[in-house]
């Protein structure tokens, strides 16, 4: 993609000059990378009459093996362009080029070709024997989706929600956030490229306004979402008022179990990436760590060596495993919690503010409190930065208390080299998904939270789901 392509919509199948513009700010310099487009109202207005124009309406009834086949070649198109989009994500959001080179260059070509298997030999319908006569049961698309994404992980995000939209038959509008608004006009052009029929996806980055236009638009069938807890229960109250279905992934402030028999370089190389993965800017970080009062001074120490070992710089060196945060906003945010952390008494053991080998951008140092109390606002609150708090307890019924005092219930972690002990553990965690030992996102598995961390799952064969409607259609006689 040239920058200078870089100010348009993608509506109806083609490209369009965007009648309104933000600069796109490049994280790691705080320096202008380009001008990217924002949606207007009318541009929303625009995008949703595409989704429902006749070529999109066609799409809802092509067969299930064609629409996997053109899928097959949206992925080829996404692939081809893997390592330009990882790179332009790593300089608009900070992102370490290692990892983005996985999430946002190979991992959305991957869920493309994941959903056109899951559809390719689909049946949209059923038969059920009834007492008397027989049910049909009929999955439909559910219709025009808009689909709202975050900035941390525009890419995956994304794809979540349009590769299973796409593959049950629904057209797309995508809204993406205005700091990764470049990198979502590589779904436009790989779109294109596929062949797409006009107005099946179509991009329209933009601000709130558009946001909360897409939302309430009476054109729309379903709301797909990504981002805050405040913004989700805005949205789920309209949607709510609307009697629309939505989706709703969330914050999260999630917990490490770490048991007491945990070994110690195992457990904290875990926490590497469960606990400071994409310089803390992702909502199911393992971000509370609880520690066995019996092992407390041991494990403080090794975290706190664990953040000051980490590689601080320039998110496109191949060293680097923090890189800067999005924005001076975002930046200033988490500056604060570090301060209100301090206030409330909290030990500081790692870090605490701006690297001083890191004058442009908005780099915050890795940061660690120990002797947090639970109730604490920086344990409560989602911080979004690289910043963990360390809280003793007793036994394992306490973990799990402590674990649970939560309004999120997003994701979590248990360590321990006893993989059953750890396993009954994580099933008494009031949370939507939880691993032990490690934590990773399974293309096949659902993710999604409970609580204050949102409402239904995105991937695996649930998230495919969660675009259909049901209809059963009653019939008296033999099936």
């Amino acid at each position: 993609m040239s920058f200078a392509d870089t100010q348009n919509l993608y509506i109806g199948g083609g490209f369009r000059p965007a009648t309104k513009t933000v600069p796109v700010i490049e994280a790691a310099t705080g320096e202008p990378l380009a001008d990217g487009p924002c949606a207007t109202e009318t541009d929303i207005d625009d995008a949703v009459a595409a989704a429902r124009g006749p070529e999109a309406l066609a799409w809802r009834t092509t067969e299930p093996r064609e629409r996997a086949e053109a899928l097959q070649r949206f992925a080829a198109a996404l692939r081809a362009r893997a390592e330009s989009t990882s790179m332009l994500v790593s300089r608009e959001n900070g992102m370490p080029i290692t990892l983005s080179r996985m999430a946002n260059g190979a991992f959305p070509a991957v869920a493309v070709g994941y959903y056109a298997k899951l559809i390719a030999g689909f049946e949209a319908e059923e038969t059920r024997q009834a007492r008397i006569g027989h049910t049909i049961v009929r999955r439909e698309p559910i219709g025009v989706v808009g689909a709202i994404t975050p900035w941390n992980y525009p890419q995956p995000l994304a794809i979540m929600k349009i590769a299973p939209a796409l593959a049950a038959g629904c057209s797309v509008v995508l809204k993406a956030a205005p700091e990764t608004s470049l990198d979502a006009l590589v779904f436009a052009e790989a779109a294109e490229e596929a062949g797409l029929p006009a107005g099946v996806l179509n991009v329209v980055p933009g601000d709130a306004a558009a946001g909360a236009r897409l939302v309430s638009h009476p054109d729309v069938d379903k709301i797909a979402f990504t981002g805050s807890t405040a913004a989700g229960r805005a949205i789920g109250a309209e949607c709510g008022r609307l009697i629309r279905p939505v989706t709703l992934e969330l914050g999260g402030k999630s917990a490490a179990i770490i048991l007491d028999d945990a070994d110690v370089s195992a457990t904290v190389n875990g926490l590497r990436s469960a606990s400071f993965v994409n310089n803390g800017q992702t909502c199911h970080l393992s971000s509370r760590i609880l520690v066995p009062e019996s092992r407390y001074a041991e494990f403080v120490d090794a975290i706190a060596a664990l953040a000051d070992d980490l590689t601080v710089g320039d998110p496109l060196a191949e060293d680097t495993e923090i890189g800067p945060l999005v924005s001076s906003r975002q930046r200033e945010r988490v500056l604060e919690y570090i301060q209100l952390g301090i206030d409330s008494g909290a030990k500081l053991v790692a870090g605490g503010g701006i690297p001083k080998d890191q004058p442009r951008g908005w780099f915050v140092s890795p940061t660690v409190f120990a002797d947090v109390d639970n109730a604490s606002r920086i344990a409560q609150e989602e911080i979004f930065g690289p910043v963990l708090t360390i809280t003793p307890y007793r036994d394992d019924a306490e973990a799990v208390r402590i674990a649970n005092d939560s309004e999120f219930g997003l994701a979590g972690t248990v360590w321990s080299p006893d993989i059953d002990r750890a396993t009954d553990i994580a099933r008494a965690i009031d949370t939507g998904t939880i691993g032990v030992n490690e934590y990773q996102l399974d293309l096949q598995a659902p993710f999604g939270g409970v609580k204050a961390s949102g409402l239904g799952r995105e991937l695996g064969p649930e998230g495919l789901e969660a675009y259909f409607r049901i209809k059963s259609i009653y019939r008296v006689g033999p099936a």
